[in-house]
């Protein structure tokens, strides 16, 4: 069974790959649409800007094959930017449109009293539907480095955490796409968890 990383220069592929390897799942970086077709299971990671990581995967012509992987079933996961790009799109630099997978906007942190933008840091985990990825989650701490979150409806969200008066979604879930605000691969045993859970996922399909 093979994850396929999908590499469009948006960063953190390295400790990905590591962690997906930790789980006994071979992992490979491709920015191959074949590649990404015959995954097992896909990865969209990225750190950075929403606007430029769009382009970049408009310029290698990403998009498409990553919707129509959507489509089939296998499980899809997109880490932090990744996550982001999931969704309808960003107002991060002016509107822009992001991959459409699953409904809804990425809008800035609100600046609040003692509470930095970007959020850094450990935070934990309050699990609202247990699936396959949140089951090992609740209660659980794992690491954050984002200015902007996910504004979607209720039945999208399979976990939050809290920073100040905002409910930051941490997971998403739509049918097999599933979206991490977080960076399972910083997060530790409980991170490694998470991977784990996902190898189970592509395991079981």
């Amino acid at each position: 069974m093979a994850i396929i990383i999908v590499d469009y220069g948006a960063g953190n592929i390295r400790n990905v790959m590591k962690a997906i390897e930790y789980t006994g799942l071979d992992a490979k970086v491709s920015q191959d649409p074949a590649d990404i077709a015959s995954a097992d299971g896909l990865v969209v990671p990225g750190v950075g800007a929403f606007a430029s990581a769009m382009d970049k995967l408009r310029e290698r012509n990403l998009v498409e094959p990553i919707k129509e992987f959507s489509n089939s079933g296998k499980p899809l996961l997109g880490v932090c930017l990744g996550m982001q790009l999931l969704f309808d799109s960003s107002t991060e630099f002016g509107e822009t449109r992001g991959l459409g997978l699953i409904p809804g906007q990425v809008v800035e942190l609100p600046k609040q009293e003692n509470y930095k933008v970007p959020q850094m840091g450990w935070n934990q985990n309050k699990v609202s539907q247990i699936n396959q990825i949140t089951r090992t989650m609740n209660d659980k701490y794992t690491y954050f480095v984002h200015s902007y979150y996910a504004v979607t409806d209720s039945k999208y969200i399979a976990a939050t955490v809290n920073y100040g008066k905002v409910d930051v979604p941490s997971v998403v879930v739509n049918k097999n796409v599933i979206g991490a605000q977080f960076h399972p691969e910083k997060s530790g045993q409980d991170g490694l968890e998470i991977w784990q859970n996902f190898k189970e996922m592509v395991e079981n399909v």
